[in-house]
């Protein structure tokens, strides 16, 4: 093992050498093999190898071998100056596998080498991209866990910081085409971590990226499946999917797939749905999914079909008003509780389709159906009135503080979703019924519209919105459906109000 001095001297050879420096391999050979000396031998080693190595291509296997082990060496000093000097190392066809080295490397715990990682990375993607995601998409897909687990947060923390010339077109696509392969074996956390970096690239951002994108995800939701609703791996993995699905929507690129399933497989078992967490309406959830994504959809094929299980399972929330007795009072029971939450989401929905179709209720439906649904229009509309008057009451002259009371939030999201039921429930009374209504959907930020424009439909859905977590998936973990902020409705039952907004 060479000594510090004759680390100094072979240095030496080689910066005299100048042009002539790859006729002095043995001087090389010597300093290689300082890895095998004690700490300040390998201090040096870690410094010189990099420096002279571009000059020995036949010892390049050798020299990148030192300095992998100068990487994994007990002593962080030792550890951070290798890493530091890779990028050195990442020239021609020895940048993949130097890029596939450094992404094992991500698994450290120590912070100032991490951080060093994560530079050399960015370091040598600005060199050579196609080749730095060759080694980082080997590891995802064929490295531990924990490396696949921090070289995908590293793709969709970093390469966000990437300037234009490094994410070329050509880059882009092969990030795509690669993510592709990784999505076949992803959990929900992974997935929501792809699409957030397949919906940064550029090359997506277009009308056609964007149906790409859905088109990923409702192979993800496995839309071609039959849904089942007592399996909670394949409720959450639609949740999840359909999550991501929102933001993508827009008015050319059309929700029309999703809404169909949720209409034909998911709303006729809406009630049988089961979810691993505790506590959540996942009734709920799966309306307020549908309300978001009823606003993009295109032609429809089974429109009326769908219209009718909308329907079907709103009037299961518009109870009939219950029976008097010959003195005018209650005849029975006390009063169905109106669940308005549900309401808000179905009537939207029904609403929105109902656009598309507009003599639905005149021309599809029979008389006593179309006359037994305006009773229960009726009905719900009179409880209402009263519920109104009551927020209307509760929050009268409070303002700044006093409205940032828990109490007070759940009674003022109670107040749009009234509103908005009320303002649906007027359309459908017009002879003939009428759909040119617009509202926010309760839990979603009100737009600001500027002076001369109209309001829009509806505000662009917001997503959050991690391996695959499919019936039976394929690897271990499963993250739990994360449901959507601003949901208020579990509280809403402990309104101390004649009718609750969720009777359960």
């Amino acid at each position: 093992m060479p000594t510090v001095e004759e680390l100094y001297r072979n240095y030496g050879i080689l910066a005299d050498a100048t042009e002539q420096v790859g006729q002095h391999k043995d001087a090389y050979q010597v300093i290689l093999d300082g890895v095998k000396g004690g700490t300040k031998e390998k201090r040096l080693a870690a410094q010189f190898i990099p420096k002279f190595f571009k000059h020995f291509p036949e010892l390049a296997d050798s020299a990148i071998n030192a300095q992998l082990d100068l990487c994994e060496d007990e002593d962080v000093s030792i550890r951070r100056q290798a890493i530091k000097e890779l990028p050195q190392f990442a020239t021609g066809e020895n940048l993949p596998r130097v890029a596939d080295i450094l992404t094992q490397l991500l698994q450290t715990d120590d912070s100032a080498e991490f951080n060093l990682v994560n530079n050399a990375l960015l370091s040598i993607f600005k060199m050579d991209a196609k080749g730095t995601l060759g080694g980082l998409f080997s590891q995802i897909l064929q490295g531990e866990d924990i490396v696949r687990e921090r070289a995908i947060k590293f793709l969709s923390t970093k390469l966000k910081t990437l300037p234009d010339e490094v994410l070329t077109k050509e880059v882009e696509e092969l990030i795509l085409t690669e993510s592709k392969k990784v999505l076949e074996d992803v959990t929900g956390e992974e997935f929501v971590l792809f699409m957030k970096i397949l919906s940064g690239l550029k090359s997506l951002q277009t009308v056609s990226g964007r149906q790409q994108l859905v088109e990923l995800v409702a192979e993800q939701a496995d839309l071609e499946q039959t849904f089942n609703p007592s399996d909670p791996d394949c409720v959450d993995r639609l949740l999840q999917c359909t999550r991501q699905a929102v933001p993508l929507f827009s008015k050319n690129v059309h929700s029309t797939r999703f809404v169909t399933y949720f209409c034909e497989q998911v709303l006729p078992n809406l009630s049988s749905l089961t979810t691993p967490v505790e506590g959540l309406d996942i009734q709920l959830e799966v309306l307020k999914l549908l309300a978001e994504m009823s606003s993009f959809c295109g032609d429809m094929e089974k429109l009326e079909t769908n219209l009718r299980k909308l329907f079907d399972k709103l009037l299961e929330y518009m109870p009939l008003p219950p029976e008097e007795a010959e003195n005018g009072e209650n005849a029975g029971n006390e009063e169905p509780k109106l669940q308005f939450s549900y309401v808000e989401c179905l009537l939207y929905s029904f609403h929105q389709l109902g656009r598309k179709l507009p003599d639905f209720l005149t021309a599809k439906l029979n008389a006593e159906k179309l006359k037994d649904f305006k009773i229960r229009l009726q009905y719900f509309a009179r409880g209402l009135q009263v519920y109104i008057r009551q927020l209307r009451l509760a929050l009268q002259g409070k303002t700044g503080e006093a409205l940032k009371t828990e109490e007070n939030k759940i009674k003022v999201v109670a107040l749009k979703i009234t509103n908005n039921i009320n303002v649906l429930i007027k359309d459908l009374f017009h002879i003939p019924p009428s759909y040119k209504s617009t509202v926010t959907l309760s839990w979603k930020p009100v737009q600001k519209v500027e002076i001369g424009q109209k309001r829009a439909n509806e505000d662009t859905t917001s997503g959050s919105p991690p391996k695959k977590s499919p019936a039976g998936p394929k690897r271990d973990a499963r993250q739990i459906y994360n449901p959507p902020s601003g949901k208020y409705s579990s509280n809403l039952s402990n309104f101390n109000y004649e009718r609750s907004l969720q009777g359960k």
